[in-house]
């Protein structure tokens, strides 16, 4: 099973600046720990995200040399894909794409249909520069909005990107924290039989309560992919229970070791690193 450590997804919903040097240290301690990726910043608008402006500075102060993880950074246009391509240091590329029209809107100031040319556009650059593209599926699970969701809704667009357009990476993506074990299941046995050539990943964001239950659905449907945060940091601006955060990572490390499933982490560095992340996040 493959970890997606996610401090960016951490860090960017927090109004109060947090320094260069403090991101730049925590990074850097979650790339000791062992994780597949790391998905560490954004190539956005700063006036979108302002909290992630200094992505390229933090690049160039992260310690790749020791590492096995593989970084990944968002865009949300041709633009900002142009400029994470710049870097070598980075494998993926991350795009979120909602199947909700008024998400998209908001998101990435685009309509869906509009999305799937940036896709496209985007996937043509990867290409060029030996990157991966990975497809978040936004309001995978459902919407605020109260506009049409079912499985097959987001089934239908899965199988469109893959096969239209070549994604070989799509993360379903519980946006709201409205997932539970039933449609989490319905819709990674589903797709996974039916998109063999794709490599399906759960950012499935939660409430403490309902994590372990999320994740277990998501492995035993066959999702060997899972996106999470130190602590659940992060998450849901848009859900309506404050306590709906990321997926935490120690509960996705507990799964694994109830399972007799060894994720080849070095444990003293994941424990570093968590000690780190109260300096970053509860002091900001």
């Amino acid at each position: 099973m493959k970890i997606v450590e996610c401090p960016r997804d951490a860090m960017q919903g927090i109004k109060e600046w947090i320094p260069t040097q403090t991101k730049i240290d925590y990074i850097n301690a979650i790339l000791q720990v062992g994780f597949d990726t790391v998905d560490f910043g954004s190539f956005v608008s700063p006036k979108a995200i302002p909290q992630l402006k200094d992505t390229a500075e933090v690049l160039d102060k992260l310690e790749l040399d020791n590492t096995k993880s593989k970084l990944l950074a968002i865009v949300a246009n041709r633009r900002g894909a142009e400029d994470a391509c710049n870097f070598e240091e980075i494998n993926y590329l991350g795009f979120p794409f909602s199947i909700s029209e008024q998400f998209q809107q908001r998101n990435t100031n685009s309509s869906i249909e509009e999305s799937l040319g940036r896709v496209e556009e985007i996937k043509g650059l990867c290409d060029q520069h030996r990157k991966k593209l990975v497809i978040y599926i936004s309001m995978g699970f459902g919407n605020p909005y109260g506009e049409p969701w079912s499985p097959e809704i987001a089934a239908s667009w899965s199988t469109r990107l893959a096969n239209d357009l070549g994604i070989e990476i799509l993360a379903l993506s519980d946006t709201i924290g409205v997932s539970n074990p039933d449609n989490i299941h319905h819709l990674f046995s589903t797709l996974i039989l039916e998109l063999p050539q794709v490599e399906f990943g759960a950012h499935l964001h939660s409430t403490p309560t309902t994590r372990f239950e999320k994740i277990e659905s998501a492995y035993n449907a066959g999702c060997r992919r899972m996106d999470s945060a130190i602590k659940g940091y992060g998450g849901c601006p848009m859900a309506t229970d404050d306590l709906t955060g990321n997926m935490a990572t120690e509960e996705v490390l507990s799964f694994a070791e109830g399972i007799n499933l060894d994720l080849e982490l070095d444990a003293l560095k994941f424990e570093e690193a968590k000690l780190l992340s109260t300096k970053v996040f509860l002091d900001h």
